[in-house]
């Protein structure tokens, strides 16, 4: 590999510095490098971060491969700044046994746009009767350490209480869909005003937060780790500052869609927003906000959820549930946590790189942007302002809440492992 040169980079957004790298690795970083024998990448003041890390994307491959593929999903990764993501178990078939697990984890080795870490189904077929076989998933060359059946509760508590003990053991993480059935029946959006308005099945703050609520409590018995798929009301961020607060293993994210949109835009009854855990209040999305902000949220997660045109090109009612997400995320931060001064671009690299990194035990990610590191890196020109054109999107699906709104940012390059994967916006 050849030597690049990235000068005048603000690195965290701090003063502009020169970062060389050497291959794999950040060899330098510094002021007036020399750029000798280096392909030179003029940042002009851009923004550098270590490469972001999703810990909640939905790749569909193995079945769904008319919404998404870990070659299309990866792609997408790469040019919203991603070098790793953890794809979720609810692919067909279910991501429960070593062979799958591998197979996806396979997949993102061959395409090398980004880093693929599956997540591992907590039960059989995400059926929620019986464990899966969690070890085997660990020990297989996948090396799963995050379960989770996402899309899906894990609403027995018996059930729950099991896979907590058996990840302890390898010090691995239960990420939890916080969404009680019996109380969701029926449900289509957010239970409130709007929901009473428009005749839709409302979707209670409690069926969230009594999962988390339980859930924490379990964590604490087992002495495991817990994670929070998703989390969307202002009740269940007080539940689980409680549950920090008592030193409780406790982790949590929240997606860019709900640190921006409100069920407002149901009224318009376009499928695009019809989304799992539902579109909330304003009041919850200032809570969430503040809460990632103050740190008892620790993560920001895209749940990127692709679906082909007709599944949400239709009625209300029968259109599926999820948006796609990698690559307007960043961008959404940007407004919603830096733009309003909650948070500095340190703060970014922290909730979206350093800190799910750690949780999922994504080696070589997350990591300083400095000699001997890993150069897994993303330039961001935070100036740049322009609306979002899902035609444009490397994703396989289009199905984005945001088309024709101007979001802050973008992503200009990408590095993973010292190998560019995006140059100048576009995927190499």
């Amino acid at each position: 590999m050849s030597k690049i040169l990235i000068r005048g980079a603000k690195v965290l957004g701090g003063e502009p510095q020169d970062v060389l790298i050497d291959g794999e690795t950040v060899a330098a970083v510094g002021t007036g490098l020399d750029a000798e024998g280096a392909e030179v990448v003029e940042a002009d003041g851009k923004v550098l971060l270590p490469g972001l890390v999703d810990l909640h994307t939905h790749l569909r491959e193995p079945g769904r491969e008319d919404s998404e593929t870990v070659l299309t999903g990866t792609r997408a990764a790469a040019s919203g700044g991603f070098t790793a993501v953890f794809a979720m178990a609810n692919t067909f078939p279910v991501a429960d046994t070593a062979g799958v697990v591998e197979q996806v984890w396979r997949l993102g080795q061959e395409h090398g746009y980004c880093d693929v870490q599956p997540i591992g189904a907590v039960t059989v077929g995400l059926e929620g009767g019986k464990l899966a076989e969690l070890g085997a998933m660990h020990e297989s060359a996948a090396g799963v350490t995050v379960f989770s059946d996402d899309g899906k509760c894990v609403h027995d508590a018996v059930i729950m209480r099991r896979a907590l003990e058996y990840v302890k053991a390898f010090g691995g993480v239960v990420a939890q869909h916080a969404q009680e059935p019996r109380l969701t029946e029926g449900a289509e959006m957010n239970e409130g005003v709007v929901s009473a308005e428009l005749g839709l099945g409302g979707w209670p703050a409690v069926a969230e937060e009594s999962i988390i609520a339980r859930d924490v409590l379990l964590a604490e018995h087992v002495g495991s780790r817990v994670h929070i798929c998703h989390l969307s009301t202002a009740g269940s961020v007080e539940i689980v500052r409680w549950a920090k607060s008592r030193g409780i293993q406790v982790t949590a994210e929240v997606t860019p869609h709900h640190l921006l949109l409100t069920d407002e835009l149901v009224r318009t009854y376009d499928p695009v927003y019809k989304v799992n855990p539902p579109l909330r209040t304003e009041r919850d999305v200032l809570a969430l906000r503040e809460a990632l902000a103050d740190g008892t949220i620790d993560i920001v997660a895209t749940d990127h959820a692709p679906h082909p045109h007709e599944d949400k090109d239709c009625e209300w009612a029968a259109a599926a549930m999820g948006m796609v997400g990698l690559e307007t995320a960043l961008s959404v931060v940007q407004e919603t946590m830096v733009e309003t001064g909650l948070l500095d671009w340190a703060g970014v690299a922290d909730r979206m790189s350093f800190t799910p990194a750690r949780i999922g035990r994504a080696t070589g990610h997350g990591r300083p942007v400095s000699a001997g590191e890993p150069a897994n890196l993303t330039l961001v020109d935070t100036a740049y302002r322009g609306s979002v054109d899902p035609a444009g999107f490397a994703s396989r699906s289009r199905n984005t809440p945001y088309e024709g709104r101007e979001l802050p940012g973008r992503v200009t390059h990408t590095w993973l492992r010292g190998k560019a994967t995006l140059v100048d916006g576009k995927l190499t």
